[in-house]
């Protein structure tokens, strides 16, 4: 590959050589990634690219609304800009756009240009780091899992645990209170079982499941305040079928709900107050947390066909004082229309409710026909968000400022889940989504890993692989019970 930068500098007017002649094509080039349109925050990675044309040379310019202007050339077709360049046009295009002119030369000597397209930046960040797991996509192989942090404003990529100094035990689950990097959790299972609790430089390793409960805590969600995890409590079983377009299911055979306290290491449940019997899962809280938003089905029953169980979106409320809970409220009713919900997750001002709608039980990332949805939890107006792709689209995350989503994508090529971003000002107003960039931007060509559960965070951890591997050794802290089991 060669690449020459050709210069940064300012200037007005013509971004073509004086005199130059070109066949002009009325379309604009194929890219891969497609940036095309997107809108980016002021601190996003370089929007590498590869141009996805005939030629033996490739030139673009690169003009932001100030007049910032870059040249970048190269012999492949793949396009890198320089992370210092690339700055100054994001800095030149804020609240604006940056311009991008694309020329390609064949072996005959003529010279195409294609129509231009445009890069809109916003001037809201994004959280510094996003967070996932990275695993081959069929999850039931683990040898070789994950947790990576990346940086957003350049390709640094770091490794907070991997699971071969934990015996090769699976990793799963990481959760942040508040988007915090100094305070998080994540579930290991096997010879190093337990859930690690960091907060600020502490590690500390539970075992949450107490003999009270007859199965282990699996989905969390931290109480804003940071005393107080809601779990669900999960009987799990895994599917595996023939057909190209479902061919894993994870199912429920039970899940209820239960809160950890973390000052009294103590769990207890959350108490169903109906008669019926439900299956409760994929907690969430509200920003104030005076409400806990869940998904429920009617409990399973041996023979049941999975395709019947329709999760709806529920909420109860939460005196954090008495450590109690009110009664429940359907806040979406996905049975009424034959769908069911998983993910729910609300937006740092609370005013809006993202969740993903698909058409039979919650493990989405496996559901082709996974798209986002979008409630107003003042009005109830629900609606299907414009960033949805024809393959799934899954777990998402909110930035700290709300103005960005993180969301795993199966776009590429249907079966390796992506972080891709969009710009949120509100639900008429949402920026089409662009894939995390990389130096390399064939990566996700060759690379058949998927990035799992993105999560915006708002520093960069401290803690690396071998402080995990420190907090294995030893037993795990037992937590203790409080209440009715």
């Amino acid at each position: 590959m060669t690449v020459l930068i050709l210069g940064v500098f300012l200037l007005n007017g013509c971004r073509t050589g004086e005199g130059e002649k070109f066949i002009e094509i009325n379309r604009e080039p194929a890219l891969e990634p497609d940036y095309s349109g997107v809108t980016v925050p002021l601190n996003i990675a370089p929007l590498n690219f590869k141009i996805n044309e005939d030629g033996r040379f490739f030139r673009i310019n690169a003009v932001s609304s100030n007049g910032s202007h870059i040249t970048v050339k190269s012999s492949d077709g793949i396009i890198q800009f320089p992370l210092r360049s690339w700055r100054k046009l994001l800095e030149g295009a804020q609240n604006g756009k940056i311009e991008v002119e694309v020329i390609s030369g064949n072996k005959n000597g003529n010279t195409t240009k294609y129509n231009s397209f445009n890069i809109n930046v916003a001037d809201e960040p994004m959280d510094p780091y996003i967070c996932y797991r990275l695993l081959y996509p069929g999850y039931e192989i683990y040898h070789q899992l994950k947790i990576i942090q990346r940086s957003v404003s350049d390709f640094r990529e770091t490794s907070v645990v991997e699971n071969q100094l934990l015996d090769n035990n699976c990793i799963n689950c990481h959760s942040f209170n508040r988007n915090r990097s100094d305070k998080f959790l994540f579930h290991v299972r096997g010879s190093k079982g337990g859930t690690y609790f960091v907060e600020g430089d502490k590690i500390k390793r539970i075992n949450l499941k107490t003999r009270e409960m007859k199965y282990g805590a699996v989905y969390p969600a931290w109480h804003p305040d940071g005393r107080y995890v809601a779990f669900s409590s999960n009987d799990i079983i895994q599917s595996f079928h023939a057909s190209t377009e479902e061919n894993i299911e994870v199912t429920d055979l039970a899940a209820s709900l239960v809160l950890y306290d973390t000052e009294r290491n103590e769990m207890s449940a959350i108490v169903n107050k109906d008669s019926v019997k439900y299956m409760e899962t994929f907690p969430e809280w509200s920003p104030d947390g005076r409400y806990i938003y869940y998904c429920r089905a009617p409990q399973y029953k041996e023979g049941t066909d999975f395709k019947s169980i329709k999760y709806d979106l529920i909420r109860k409320s939460f005196d954090q004082q008495s450590k109690t809970f009110g009664e429940t409220e359907l806040v979406f009713d996905a049975h009424a229309i034959n769908k069911s919900v998983s993910f729910p997750r609300v937006s740092p001002d609370g005013k809006y409710l993202v969740f993903t709608l698909h058409d039979f039980g919650n493990f989405s990332i496996w559901h082709k026909e996974a798209d986002l949805y979008i409630i107003d939890l003042q009005s109830g107006k629900t609606e299907k968000m414009p960033l949805n792709s024809d393959e799934t689209e899954s777990y998402h995350c909110w930035s700290s400022n709300g103005k960005w989503l993180v969301f795993s994508s199966k776009r590429g090529d249907g079966l390796t889940a992506r972080p891709y971003f969009a710009y949120f000002d509100s639900p008429d107003n949402i920026g089409k989504p662009f894939v995390l960039p990389q130096k390399d931007p064939t990566l996700y060509c060759n690379m058949i890993l998927t990035f799992n559960k993105p999560e915006f965070v708002n520093g960069e951890i401290k803690q690396g692989p071998r402080s995990f591997e420190r907090a294995s050794e030893g037993n795990p802290i037992n937590a203790g019970w409080s209440g009715p089991e």
